[in-house]
């Protein structure tokens, strides 16, 4: 897919992976729209780096636990915008506890926001790229949601839920042209990992991690956009963690 004049919709799209993503869509011609929940000066500054490669930017504030600010998200960068030829969904956070002390609502929250959400967006842009003959969808997982983590029994389930959506995505719409992957990215510089204790860190670089350092969200963004410019792939999950899925010793 080339890039040039097309309309993407990030969501989680003010800070962290979603930022560097959206940057990268603009530099490569499209105009974006950034779906969160907070205008922040995170916000602002991903918007003037979309605004000064020439593109168009647009923030939506959504709640992705909400339908109805998920669909009105799609909505509204129709109206801004136009359709929606590019959907990255890259809003999410972390849900704490493990199975005998995680709170039931902090589990159903974490299915509104990282797996009900990508049903409703994906409801919502899909007729139009069919009429299209043509649109990518990235979902963004966690290595979480391939190997075994303790202590965070809702969101490596959730996480885990992406790729099989993203595979039965791009089974069902290969027929109209519109690919669907997924990226699994481990330990990522962005606030997500922020409050990672020092000691827990140099563990991670000195003995899990093969290429012992941190990724950033760049390197995340590049694959996504290899992802949606790639059209002879489809259905797949990539992970971006330094080979830390990969090792067994």
């Amino acid at each position: 897919m080339d890039l040039q004049n097309r309309i993407a919709l990030v969501t989680g799209g003010t800070k962290g992976i979603g930022a560097a993503a959206a940057i990268r869509l603009a530099e490569g011609g499209s105009d974006v729209a950034l779906a969160a929940r907070h205008d922040d000066d995170s916000t602002r500054r991903t918007l003037a780096a979309i605004e000064a490669t020439g593109r168009r930017g647009v923030f939506i504030p959504a709640d992705m636990a909400i339908p109805e600010q998920v669909n009105g998200c799609v909505e509204e960068t129709r109206d801004k915008l136009g359709e929606v030829d590019i959907l990255v969904h890259s809003a999410g956070g972390p849900i704490a506890g493990k199975l005998l002390e995680i709170e039931p609502e902090d589990w159903y929250r974490g299915f509104e926001v990282h797996v009900h959400s990508a049903f409703h967006l994906c409801r919502a842009v899909v007729p139009a790229m069919k009429g299209k003959r043509e649109g990518a969808i990235i979902l963004i997982s966690s290595v979480a949601g391939i190997r075994g983590v303790p202590a965070v029994i809702g969101y490596q389930t959730v996480k885990g839920a992406l790729p099989q959506m993203t595979r039965a995505l791009a089974r069902e719409l290969a027929e109209d042209n519109i690919r669907a992957n997924c990226v699994a990215p481990g330990i990522i510089r962005t606030d997500f990992h922020k409050n990672m204790p020092e000691e827990v860190k140099q563990h991670n670089i000195g003995n899990r991690i093969p290429l012992h350092r941190e990724g950033t969200p760049e390197q995340v963004a590049q694959m996504i956009l290899e992802l949606i410019t790639n059209d002879y792939i489809t259905g797949e999950t990539v992970t971006v963690d330094g080979g830390l899925t990969m090792r067994i010793a």
